[in-house]
């Protein structure tokens, strides 16, 4: 199992669909990685040689974030608009969709499961 960016990319798959294993490469930067290292795309991972996995590598390292960087980095972006108190911090602090999407119906997702209010029906006050 060939090692990328200090990721096990799966042996049997074609390279350009083994470097989207990694995250924070998807398939525009999978191809762009491969056609900058002259790489055919077509091969499969356990057929490329050392010397073009240390060029991929190389490439990665220099002008791509990804894994444990990408991940840190999405994080402090997310705790400095939740430390700003912006509204899209404020959303992600309380769980509630971000970007726009209705929670009338749906944002199941992010708001978890359902939270059954009772007692509010047919409760009749004394007059």
């Amino acid at each position: 199992m060939p090692r990328i960016a200090g990721i096990d990319v799966p042996d049997k798959k074609k390279i350009l669909f083994a470097l989207q294993y990694i995250h924070g490469i998807g398939a525009k930067f999978a191809a762009n990685i491969l056609a900058e290292a002259q790489v055919d795309p077509d091969l499969r991972s356990s057929e490329v040689s050392e010397t073009q996995l240390a060029a991929i590598n190389a490439i990665i390292d220099s002008n791509y974030l990804v894994e444990g960087a990408l991940r840190r980095q999405v994080q402090q972006n997310i705790q400095r608009l939740k430390d700003i108190r912006s509204y899209r911090g404020e959303r992600h602090r309380k769980g509630l969709p971000v970007r726009g999407q209705r929670t009338k119906s749906n944002a199941r997702t992010r708001k978890g499961r359902k939270k059954t209010v009772a007692g509010k029906k047919g409760v009749k006050a004394k007059g």
